[in-house]
């Protein structure tokens, strides 16, 4: 397997932990912003972008901060969700940790921006 480049990303989100958090965890939901389709069975998640199916299982995840997916034909590769909420604002961001070949790092950061940009218009952010 070739060495990957991680991606750490930050956004700001105008909205609740509690009202983000099924966004990040929830087939429906995640279909709404992150892939085309995404369908759950047995503990694994089936992402499709462009006809491509992409599966993962959820590594870790704690309710209304975190969700942490596995890739099960990319391991030890993962991608991850943090909802951080500033203490003194209560500001909301959310942080993304994912992994990507060197060639497709730029890419794969305009991926994220036009989903995240997705996933505002659709939670009303």
């Amino acid at each position: 397997m070739a060495e990957k480049t991680k991606i750490s990303l930050e956004y700001i989100i105008n909205s609740s932990p509690r009202i983000l958090y099924p966004y990040l965890v929830e087939p429906n939901e995640l279909a709404q912003w992150f892939a085309d389709d995404v369908n759950y069975h047995d503990g694994v998640y089936e992402f499709m972008w462009d006809g491509e199916s992409f599966k993962a299982r959820v590594a870790t995840s704690k309710e209304n901060k975190s969700v942490k997916f596995k890739w099960i034909d990319d391991e030890p590769n993962f991608f991850e969700m943090e909802i951080i909420q500033d203490e003194l604002t209560n500001d909301v961001a959310l942080a993304i940790t994912d992994y990507a070949k060197d060639e497709n790092v730029e890419d794969r950061k305009k991926i994220w921006d036009n989903s995240i940009s997705y996933l505002q218009s659709v939670i009303g952010a």
